[in-house]
């Protein structure tokens, strides 16, 4: 038996995809991420100071944010104040690192990009769409440094965009909704460059065990998705496109 989707989309059918850039005012950078009905409000701001680790080096920083509000599933969640759970703390590490292999440290030179990423809504997918979405704001939050001279160049170096892909009877399925999300045997999360370079891959059998041939396949679907995404960041920043360099 194949698992019918219950939104209709063919395996290998993203979500209705769309960013609302300069959603805010304040941030350096902002973008309202839309991925179905996941929505994530992602903002970027610059602080000219970095981690004393680096203090001297010449080099910058990128750290992230990730919470989910408390109206954003259909049981109100409790808002995480003082602890945050680990889950929480997983996802913000992930942005962070992905959105820093997007830059050139030393290019940024000393200073921070902080990375919020907040879940307005969630319907599954809400650490890729983070990512995906980020990723926007920041070439905005680029641009707007530039413009402002403090950055006398672009340290954008890769685009980065993230997709998730499951296992559902056996049959891989691209970018679930909170349904296929439940019910897959195995989620795997895919965070990659333009190029299709990987930065990241987490893969956790929910129940029973995974293929390498079903994990080939589940990669190959997530690189489909990762191309699309990347266009769909292009079109978005048509007219910002100066910041990626080629």
């Amino acid at each position: 038996m194949t698992w019918q989707r219950p939104d209709g989309r063919q395996p290998d059918q993203l979500r209705p995809l769309r960013f609302q850039r300069e959603y805010t005012r304040f941030a350096a950078g902002s973008v309202l991420a839309e991925c179905g009905q996941t929505k994530v409000l992602c903002t970027v701001s610059a602080e000219l100071r970095v981690p004393k680790f680096l203090a001297g080096s010449g080099q910058g920083w990128l750290t992230a944010e990730y919470r989910m509000l408390p109206g954003a599933t259909p049981e109100r969640q409790q808002r995480e104040l003082m602890k945050l759970s680990g889950r929480t703390q997983e996802i913000q590490r992930l942005i962070g690192r992905s959105l820093r292999a997007a830059l050139d440290l030393q290019v940024l030179g000393e200073r921070t990009l902080i990375v919020d990423a907040d879940v307005l809504q969630a319907d599954a997918g809400t650490r890729t769409t983070a990512i995906t979405g980020a990723f926007v704001a920041l070439a905005d939050a680029v641009q707007h440094l530039i413009s402002k001279g403090e950055l006398g160049q672009s340290p954008i170096r890769h685009q980065v965009a993230a997709v998730s892909v499951g296992l559902l009877q056996g049959q891989p399925f691209l970018d679930l909704n909170y349904p296929e999300d439940v019910a897959a045997s195995v989620d795997l999360n895919v965070v990659a460059t333009e190029d299709l370079e990987l930065l990241e891959v987490q893969g956790t059998a929910e129940s029973g065990t995974l293929k390498r041939q079903q994990l080939d396949q589940m990669l190959d679907l997530a690189e489909v998705g990762i191309q699309r995404l990347i266009a769909a960041q292009r079109q978005a920043l048509a007219d910002n496109l100066s910041v990626i360099k080629p």
